[in-house]
């Protein structure tokens, strides 16, 4: 151990190791940093508060995702006004391009519903027979319960109580119980999301649409007896936003939820960072201009990290394959990114790296649940490791036989707002049950992804691109079997052409 002696003064230790001593000047990332005897200079303590508060700024940008994201969606489908309970935005002739959702499918028809517990208290939720994957999350997209196929009524319907953080009664976190014909589930927050898939018949929407109009219901439960009449609002073609800021008012989003929700809503520990830069329930958001200058770059850092963490991920968990571009949004098995079943913590990135670019929390997506459900896989680089850019042509290959019980769809995304690509086709997708696919002889499909409409032979199994514009691409299979849990089947990697289109190689 290095000490440093000091000038004898008695009852003085005269060696002291050169570890816990501060030097009078220290070169840093921030600058010099300097010091009289340990005590910092005036423009030293600016400079670690600056940074202090900077740091903080990121962190509460990665952290509050979720809960922006969540906020984001109510303030949109507000926008179309879905207001109330009994309000549902409902995309008829599924979600198109039209709309900005965070990585949302052209596959299934949504149905998407807000609950405002302070509002009106304990809700009921009914879900008809045949409904698909459904799921409510509270104001920090936390899971509460599911719902059809995958949640307590096993897609057979039945009627849900949500009820408020404030309700009275011994209802423990993450678990459910059955009253009084209910599946009762106590959220931690006021706001609350419902969404609900209903499944293509034949290709087709009209029987999932059918079937939410004639039997969702939802009212308070005070309103049992007489409850308000259901008001469907069709957000297919509309073009409004559900996607967080990644600018300053990312703060100010953040701050509408500290207010509207009850304290317990997050722990002491992020509600304390949180109000370490000015966001405090019953405070609103206190700032001055040296504040807002320093969170301004806070969330320009914090917004370029989760993009890395997306986009150029260092977790070699993420790679479903060796030496292959595909990556799960799912790290660490667990819906919680919990690390090594908690003994790791939270898998922090791994939480960042979902809620960036999806919505939706719950086991449902991280368990094998074989035949049922849905997994999904996503990629932005081509087979060489480069980004997939618009202004050329690629393709992708699907062996035979998907292992879908049901179907499997690819989809591009814009990587700036990761919603769906806007193209002239509106639905910038493929889906093996409404698409009519050129196969190849062995039964494998041939996708091809180019800015240019392709010859005829190929044009059923084309998806444009933008020019000058990146994107990137998710396969989702519908009722995922076996070898997709073992992979023992991939999909092919993204391969740039560099003759525009090859011959078919026939049906």
């Amino acid at each position: 151990m290095k000490t440093t002696e000091t000038d004898p003064t008695p009852g003085y230790n005269t060696k002291i190791p050169d570890s816990i001593l501060t030097p009078d000047r220290v070169e840093t990332s921030i600058g010099t940093l300097e010091f009289f005897d340990g005590f910092p200079t005036e423009e030293t303590a600016r400079k670690v508060f600056d940074n202090l508060d900077f740091s903080r700024g990121v962190k509460v940008f990665l952290d509050g995702i979720p809960g922006a994201s969540l906020e984001a969606i109510r303030v949109g489908m507000e926008s179309i006004h879905v207001t109330q309970c009994h309000h549902v935005g409902l995309a008829e002739e599924l979600m198109d391009s039209n709309s900005l959702f965070l990585t949302g499918n052209t596959d299934t028809v949504y149905a998407v519903a807000f609950l405002d517990l302070e509002r009106d208290g304990p809700t009921v939720v009914e879900i008809p027979p045949g409904c698909g994957p459904g799921t409510v999350n509270d104001a920090w997209f936390r899971f509460v319960v599911d719902m059809g196929i995958p949640g307590l009524d096993a897609g057979h319907g039945g009627k849900y109580l949500i009820l408020p953080p404030d309700h009275a009664g011994d209802y423990p976190e993450g678990r459910f119980l059955v009253e009084d014909g209910y599946f009762v589930a106590k959220s931690r927050s006021y706001v609350n999301l419902v969404i609900l898939r209903g499944f293509l018949v034949d290709g087709e929407p009209t029987a999932a649409v059918e079937m939410f109009k004639t039997g969702l219901k939802i009212y308070p439960q005070r309103d049992a007896e007489h409850p308000p009449e259901m008001v469907f609002t069709n957000f297919s073609n509309d073009d409004f936003n559900t996607i967080h800021s990644n600018d300053f008012t990312f703060y100010e989003e953040l701050a509408h939820i500290i207010d509207k929700e009850p304290l317990e809503l997050i722990d002491l520990e992020l509600r304390g960072l949180i109000a370490s830069i000015g966001i405090q329930k019953g405070e609103g958001f206190k700032y001055d201009d040296r504040m807002k200058k320093i969170l301004t770059d806070a969330v320009a850092v914090g917004n370029a990290t989760a993009r890395a963490i997306d986009f150029q991920t260092r977790e070699k968990e993420a790679y479903l394959y060796p030496d292959s571009q595909w990556k799960t949004g799912f790290l660490g098995g667990s819906f919680e990114w919990l690390k090594e079943d908690g003994r790791g913590g939270r898998y922090l990135d791994a939480r960042t790296l979902f809620f960036y670019m999806a919505t939706v929390n719950t086991p449902a997506m991280a368990l094998e649940m074989i035949g049922k459900g849905s997994q999904y896989a996503y990629i932005n680089k081509d087979s060489n490791g480069n980004f997939l850019d618009g202004v050329n042509v690629y393709r992708l290959r699907i062996p035979a036989p998907v292992p879908a019980k049901d179907f499997w769809s690819v989809v591009v995304y814009d990587p700036q707002t990761r919603s769906q690509l806007q193209t002239s086709q509106m639905f910038p997708s493929k889906n093996s049950e409404k698409s009519e696919l050129h196969k190849n002889a062995d039964g494998s499909v041939d996708l091809y992804f180019g800015p240019e409409q392709p010859p005829e032979s190929h044009q059923n199994n084309w998806i444009q691109t933008v020019v000058r514009k990146g994107w990137f691409g998710m396969i989702r299979l519908y009722g995922p079997l076996e070898p997709w849990f073992r992979k023992t089947w991939k999909p092919g990697e993204i391969e740039l052409l560099h003759s525009p289109y090859p011959a078919p190689t026939g049906h």
